[in-house]
């Protein structure tokens, strides 16, 4: 837990709030442990504040509807999941055993969920501004939220905005198959426009796998 502090650059003074946000609810039943869902549902807040006042501070001339657009990419499930691999977060994680095999380390909404749990757990030990600290890290550069191309986080978002140009047209989402167990499902999702298939993806979910889809047709699109 100190190596992770370290790489985190936070050290807890309650080190029970660390241990919280990094317990899923898979492990809490065999180890009457508390999980870091209560902790999620205030980092969610505590994030939402703190990317929106990033974004007022360095995008002054922006107007509200570009800047809540902006925010939903830095904030949506897929952001989240690349920022907690940025920290090996999954390595840390508490699973239960079913979940372990199940690749829960590497699974896109418990990695986003922890990681906002882990705001919250700083947030609470340390204040409003040592979660700050270690958020704005994560945080794309004024000139990356300037520079005109999406931020192709919220995959679906950024694709709905790309064929809005024209605005009587838009995707539509079809699920192709499912496979696997109940509790371990592979599901395969295709994007179309105009009957015209632009993309495909798989996920453990249907909605990773119509992000994944999106993603596709994204590049297929030239918008990468």
């Amino acid at each position: 837990m100190t190596s992770f502090e370290g790489k985190i650059k936070y050290t807890f003074k309650n080190k029970a709030l660390l241990t919280e946000a990094l317990t899923h609810s898979s492990f809490t039943s065999a180890k009457t442990r508390i999980s870091n869902e209560r902790l999620e549902f205030l980092g969610d807040s505590v994030l939402s504040l703190i990317v929106s006042e990033y974004l007022f501070g360095q995008l002054t001339e922006t107007p509200e509807g570009q800047l809540t657009k902006l925010r939903a990419g830095i904030v949506c499930e897929q952001s989240l999941y690349g920022f907690a691999n940025e920290i090996s977060l999954g390595a840390e994680l508490y699973l239960g055993k079913g979940e372990e095999q199940n690749g829960g380390r590497q699974r896109k909404s418990i990695l986003a969920d922890a990681f906002e749990a882990l705001i919250a757990a700083i947030f609470l030990d340390g204040g409003l501004e040592e979660a700050r600290k270690f958020l704005l890290p994560f945080l794309p550069s004024k000139e990356k939220l300037t520079c005109g191309k999406p931020l192709l986080r919220d995959f679906k978002t950024v694709l709905q905005e790309i064929i809005q140009q024209n605005p009587d047209e838009k995707p539509n989402y079809t699920l192709d198959s499912e496979s696997g167990e109940a509790h371990n499902k592979t599901f395969t999702a295709s994007v179309f426009l105009n009957g015209k298939k632009l993309g495909t993806g798989t996920g453990r979910s249907k909605k990773e796998a119509e992000q994944n889809a999106a993603g596709a047709a994204i590049k297929a699109l030239g918008y990468e």
